[in-house]
């Protein structure tokens, strides 16, 4: 690797990115002109990938967790001839339809995650190193070696001010997460100005109190860079964290190692100045010297690809078990399981329910991985594993402790990687500490399950700051999220499978109380259900139709008894999926609710959402009470005799 290469890959990047921006007239420069060098010697030399297949199983992650910077990895990716991202596209950065957004987007070809929140970028790669010592312990044998990457990221002081950095840093360190790779680009601004306005402390301390090995080093020193790069590969045992003091804006003559050169075009007068002081001429400047030397890496890559793929195939022959398992792994297929059955009478709180169902899955499909934040009891969703820890890498129950954001991050990085499926847990409550990460998920796709337990008011003693009166409502409104919520145990069962079968993040609203499993009058209602909604009770010509959702569809039952001895016709229906519903063609939509009738809605929450669905709603509108679930249902006048008033009219 000469030096001369580097550098115009580096001038290369720096001159794109100036150029990009200021014909966006929007973006940021700062980390793409400071932090080139760190980009030349990774692309240009460290990463293990393949451009021409960007799906290759072993090949090196990197996650651009500083994603404001996004042209930095725009530049290296058209450089290394990733396909997805052109001249064009930079040319046409941050316009609709470029593959070029403001900030990565995951879908574009060698952008690993969508970043740009900060701290997720980090907290998601940690999922992805999580990924890799599974895989590779699950897959490699003492002859073979075919699960070998590492986790790259790139950070900025914002990653590492962000809670959720911080969560996921003491995790990985707590897991000995070896492959994992940060450089942090240490540059002492952000918006604002210096980072002496608010950010102090010891990094460097604070990660060797993580249990990271921690290295220094400059920016714009190859040698250096590569040197620690050999050494965090060495320490096996501990993530590294490679802190490079850096310039932010370097080449910008007036404004580098300014808070002016972070989140803004360099202007007219200072990208003249800068491509001055570069040696650039023209625009959108591209160095001969730097796509020659690409044209050849990209042979070598190939070839690295094909020596993996015939020791693959090797493997294979020897290990034919493994194979078939490997593919059924990474095709993210759903193995159909024998699921728990129950019958009408039984009481069990669906989050029990659903520990059955975890188990019968999990058994069936050796892929799924998750765990809870410090619940695994009461979330009720340990299953048949041994703890994934540093002396266990086989382990498929991941202890995630106290970190809700952290742990709903690195769950998406475990399902970007691929080959394994994530689940995650927590209180249906604390799912605005996760929230920021789910809509990661619904962005990306990403078919992670979050089993949020302890659904409603029927909480009881532990009071109104536990009770989600407003948390669903939420949920329902992030775009591409499935969220179930199933009103018996046998619901639940099926609930559970959707989400296996989901090709997106499926939360899973589940119950701390005891409900009873109750009759219902659709025969094929197991198929019925797919469509989000199903006739639990039914009647002819019905005077109203109450739906429910979740344990309200036994309040449901019972209102409707209450009203039929006053002479009223009531049909009830279980909503667990009101958004899947409301995608229904009205044929469908018509059959379970009757135009004629009048709807009543009931759900122990806000009524927020279920305007449009029903003429009246049976809602909570305030918070909860501490005390006993019954009795707190009693105090907020949440009871069968006060739905049938309702229902009544």
């Amino acid at each position: 690797m000469k030096k001369e290469n580097l550098d115009k890959i580096a001038l290369t990047v720096r001159a794109l990115s100036i150029d990009a921006i200021q014909k966006a007239n929007s973006g940021h420069p700062g980390l793409p002109l400071g932090a080139a060098e760190l980009g030349a010697a990774l692309y240009g030399d460290i990463l293990k990938h393949d451009p021409s297949d960007p799906k290759w199983a072993d090949r090196d992650r990197f996650v651009l967790s500083a994603g404001h910077g996004s042209m930095f990895l725009y530049s290296l990716l058209y450089l290394s001839g990733y396909k997805d991202v052109t001249l064009d596209d930079i040319k046409t950065f941050r316009q609709v339809d470029s593959h070029a957004p403001g900030h990565p987007e995951y879908g574009i070809a060698g952008v690993e995650t969508t970043t740009g929140p900060l701290g997720q970028g980090f907290a998601t790669a940690v999922g992805m190193a999580v990924a890799e010592t599974m895989l590779a312990a699950r897959f490699n044998t003492a002859e073979d070696t075919i699960v070998d990457h590492y986790t790259y990221v790139l950070c900025g002081d914002g990653c590492l001010q962000e809670g959720v950095s911080s969560e996921a840093s003491s995790l990985a360190g707590h897991l000995g997460l070896g492959k994992l790779i940060v450089f942090y680009d240490s540059n002492k601004i952000t918006i604002d100005g210096s980072t002496d306005l608010s950010f102090t402390e010891d990094v460097a301390a604070r990660y060797r109190a993580y249990g990271w090995q921690v290295l220094n080093g400059s920016m714009y020193d190859y040698d250096e860079i590569f040197r620690l790069i050999a050494e965090a590969k060495a320490e096996t045992a501990k993530p590294s964290l490679i802190a490079l003091k850096s310039i932010i804006g370097k080449g910008a003559p007036h404004k580098q190692n300014t808070a002016d050169v972070h989140g803004a075009p360099l202007g007219a007068d200072e990208v003249a100045a800068t491509k001055a002081a570069l040696g650039i001429s023209g625009d959108f400047f591209v160095a001969p010297e730097a796509a020659a030397y690409f044209k050849t890496k990209q042979t070598e890559w190939k070839e690295i690809h094909e020596a993996w793929q015939k020791k693959f195939e090797a493997w294979s022959k020897k290990n034919p078990e493994k194979r078939a398992e490997w593919d059924l792994f990474y095709s993210g297929a759903y193995t159909p399981a024998d699921m728990p059955r129950y019958a009408v009478g039984d009481k069990i709180a669906t989050r029990a329910a659903g520990n059955k169902a975890l188990g019968a899955i999990a058994a069936a499909n050796q892929n799924l991985v998750g765990g809870s934040a410090d619940l695994k009891g009461p979330n009720a969703v340990g299953f048949a594993s041994t703890p994934f820890s540093k002396n266990d890498r086989l382990g498929r129950y991941i202890h995630f402790g106290i970190r809700e954001f952290a742990m709903a991050a690195i769950s998406n990085g475990i399902s970007l990687h691929g080959g394994l499926r994530a689940f995650c847990s927590t209180f249906m409550v604390f799912a605005d500490y996760l929230r920021p990460a789910l809509r990661l998920s619904a962005l990306m796709k990403q078919p992670v399950i979050y089993v949020l337990t302890h659904d409603s008011i029927y909480v009881g003693e532990d009071g109104p700051t536990h009770q989600p009166v407003e948390t669903i409502a939420a949920l329902r409104l992030i775009p591409g999220v499935t969220v179930l919520r199933p009103g018996d145990a046998e619901e639940t069962a099926v609930a559970w499978e959707m989400a296996m079968e989901n090709k997106g993040p499926t939360v899973l609203a589940l119950s701390r109380q005891n409900i009873t499993v109750f009759q219902k009058d659709d025969p094929d209602w197991k198929n019925t259900i797919l469509t989000g909604a199903y006739i639990v009770k039914k009647e002819d010509n019905p005077d109203t139709v109450i739906v429910a959702a979740g344990s309200e569809v036994n309040l449901g039952l019972s209102a409707a008894e209450i009203a039929e001895k006053n002479g009223k016709k009531v049909q009830v229906v279980s909503m667990l999926c009101r958004e899947l519903f409301e995608r229904q063609p009205a044929i469908i939509k018509s059959a379970i609710i009757p135009p004629s009738a009048r709807v009543v809605a009931a759900e122990a929450g806000v009524k927020c959402g279920w305007e449009g669905l029903a003429d009246a709603v049976f809602s909570i509108e305030r918070f909860g009470e501490s005390g006993p679930a019954d009795k707190v249902a009693e105090h907020l006048g949440f009871t069968a005799e006060a739905l049938q008033l309702v229902v009544s009219g």
